[in-house]
């Protein structure tokens, strides 16, 4: 099985798949490539209880497109044909069961997905998604909160081949003012623990915010919400916008107090 996506550090970019319609995720996951070292596409589901107000509303949308999970592998093995930027299935476990693990996995490796996020299923509940991921070679990452304790945070480490995900804060995604200090104490312990690069999610929205989890250890940061509140704005239009936000994210990728406004552009 593969062992990392990316080479750290990384800005990994979240968008819903199908939000407004499925044509127009293509033409948002090129314009994030430009920026971005990995694209989080999120599977569409009813029920999105991870997720704060921004992106359940991005869920309402995409479903009220008629986005199917056929649909998302297909925007994904389109992009594919444009650029070998990894790409990773964020979803519940429900869409999942309801193709069957082996069908869906092996669907997901044949359209060009590197890695799987299924945000409900339960490590002690995860052999059967486990053992296809290694079958057919899809990257495995699961998520660890703020209160994980040490040998959860081991374990969790060894079934994730791609990267663990650290939850910065107790809570559902969103943009916040302010990176909370559990973000900070998170990635002190999983760096004592952890092989695996570990990147930082929920509550990140500027490039303050990325280069001050960057600066604490982080290997990737990911950006969801700030992403997708471009998109509930402009729309089938948001393609422009969406590359001006993850451009100016982009500038809090390096390491040290200094925060690169990229005036000599």
């Amino acid at each position: 099985m593969k062992h990392g996506i990316f080479d750290p550090p990384a800005l990994i970019t979240f968008i819903t798949a199908g939000d407004p319609n499925i044509k127009a995720t293509l033409d948002f996951m090129l314009s994030l490539d430009k920026y971005a070292d990995v694209i989080e596409l999120g599977i569409p589901f009813s029920d999105p209880m991870a997720d704060g107000e921004v992106i359940q509303k991005a869920n309402y949308r995409a479903l009220k497109a008629g986005t199917k999970v056929k649909d998302v592998f297909n925007v994904v093995k389109e992009f594919k044909e444009y650029s070998n930027t990894p790409v990773i299935l964020m979803g519940y476990y429900n869409p999942v069961y309801k193709q069957g693990v082996e069908r869906f996995v092996s669907k997901a490796r044949d359209s060009g997905v590197d890695g799987t996020i299924i945000v409900d299923l339960p490590l002690e509940e995860a052999e059967e998604y486990l053992n296809m991921c290694e079958k057919y070679d899809v990257g495995t990452i699961f998520l660890a909160a703020p209160n994980t304790p040490e040998d959860r945070l081991r374990i969790i480490d060894e079934v994730s081949s791609a990267f663990v995900y650290l939850i910065s804060l107790y809570g559902t995604t969103g943009a916040r003012d302010r990176i909370p200090e559990t973000a900070f104490n998170l990635i002190k312990r999983a760096k004592k623990v952890c092989k695996k690069p570990l990147a930082v999610g929920f509550s990140v929205s500027k490039p303050g915010h990325v280069k001050e989890l960057i600066n604490a250890g982080a290997d990737g940061v990911v950006v969801g919400s700030a992403l997708v509140e471009v998109i509930e704005k402009h729309g089938e239009d948001a393609a422009e916008k969406l590359e001006e936000k993850v451009k100016e994210l982009r500038l809090g990728m390096t390491k040290g107090d200094h925060l690169d406004l990229g005036l000599s552009d």
